[in-house]
């Protein structure tokens, strides 16, 4: 183990993936993919808040500002009570307009298109330099918008992979960093959004469902319960409906 996490094999990712997939299947994806800055602004909005709260703030926000640019002359407070359904109105309405103004101000025009032709470094390094935007916020533009093949970590994605044994690491961009390094080739999207999954229905934060998780087999968490139960499962992901 190096750097506080423990280096992964390829085919570690491989197994995981099969086993996400047989429970939960493929998961659908847009056909078309939206605008990076969208995909930030909808990324902003989701976090720490439920999805379909996060897709309520996010279409209350189009249909008041059809254009992004919108944003630069209206004042935080207004955006604010645009987005309140998402929580944390205040936080995010200020991390939004600052994108918006960082990019008329650098860039003369209210757009991320340029970050199309970069590779994920950079983009990842251009994004975190704004102020609201951490390394998961980033990489979701790359996934969800760029369709490029990266797995985002969130704390249900660090949760699971760190309780599985595949990785130990003290925080959710140590674990980013270990699946990042080592991802096969067109699985980002199914593994990031199966794990979502594998947390939110079976892998919980307090009380796993353990005895009927689909990755039981593999998992080496020593805590392991006896509880099954009846998986109500939430198949709607705000950032494919963006």
């Amino acid at each position: 183990m190096r750097g506080g996490f423990t280096y992964l094999k390829r085919s570690d990712l491989t197994k995981l993936n099969t086993l996400l997939i047989r429970r939960f299947g493929i998961p659908k994806r847009n056909s078309e993919f939206p605008d990076p800055l969208s995909m930030l602004i909808g990324t902003i909005l989701s976090q720490n808040t439920n999805d379909n709260n996060s897709f309520k703030a996010y279409n209350n926000l189009v249909m008041k500002y059809p254009t992004w640019d919108m944003l630069a002359g209206t004042k935080t407070q207004e955006i604010e009570k645009v987005i309140r359904v998402a929580g944390l109105g205040n936080q995010k309405a200020k991390a939004i307009k600052k994108v918006v103004k960082y990019l008329l101000n650098s860039r003369g025009e209210v757009s991320l298109d340029y970050l199309r032709d970069r590779d994920n470094q950079s983009v990842l390094e251009e994004l975190v330099s704004l102020d609201g935007v951490g390394l998961k916020t980033a990489s979701c533009v790359l996934l969800f918008s760029l369709d490029r093949n990266i797995c985002p970590v969130d704390t249900h994605v660090h949760r699971t992979m760190n309780r599985i044994g595949l990785v130990k690491a003290s925080a959710p961009d140590k674990t980013f960093m270990a699946i990042n390094q080592v991802l096969p080739e067109g699985i980002g999207h199914q593994l990031h959004t199966n794990l979502i999954k594998l947390g939110r229905t079976y892998c919980k934060p307090s009380n796993p469902l353990c005895k009927s998780c689909p990755v039981e087999k593999i998992c080496k968490f020593e805590k392991k319960t006896d509880k099954e139960g009846k998986i109500e499962e939430k198949n709607f992901m705000l950032l494919d409906n963006i």
